[in-house]
């Protein structure tokens, strides 16, 4: 059970408990948005940054990399994972679940960069904040505001 924190302002305390579930799902959005925008450039054959073809890339490092079997298919269920993934973790939709499966995704990409530690230039501080907040969303649950509540409400 939470604990009222002690607050800076308490006579804001009405404000505060409106506003967490708003910025808790503004939160969930915003990571399922970031990962959107990873898994459609691989989904459609797209570029992305500097990437001229991130399913190539992701598919490099996969059998490369990682040397494990059937990289297309490993490629592709992360690139459903990002894209769809994304969408449904906006929605607050297998909230859960959604949040374990990135978590790996983003612990795996800081351990194949954590020998070099890079904190530039697509370093390991992005996938390591990422999966740090995948155990808070897998912890916390999908919030007041997703489709997960809705429907536990009406079951």
């Amino acid at each position: 059970m939470r604990q009222n924190p002690t607050l800076l302002i308490p006579a804001l305390a009405p404000l505060y408990r409106l506003g967490e579930p708003v910025f808790y799902a503004l939160l969930r959005a915003t990571y399922g948005v970031i990962m959107v925008t990873h898994g459609l450039p691989k989904l459609l054959g797209q570029s992305h940054g500097s990437m001229a073809d991130p399913m190539a890339a992701s598919i490099n490092l996969i059998q490369n990399v990682l040397h494990l079997p059937m990289p297309g298919l490993i490629g592709l269920l992360v690139a459903l994972l990002e894209g769809v993934g994304g969408l449904l973790l906006i929605l607050g939709l297998g909230t859960r679940l959604l949040a374990a499966m990135m978590g790996i995704q983003m612990l795996t990409i800081a351990s194949i960069l954590g020998p070099t530690w890079p904190w530039i230039d697509r370093g390991i501080e992005y996938p390591v904040l990422m999966a740090c907040l995948s155990l808070y969303i897998l912890f916390r649950g999908a919030g007041h505001y997703s489709l997960d509540h809705t429907l536990s409400r009406e079951l």
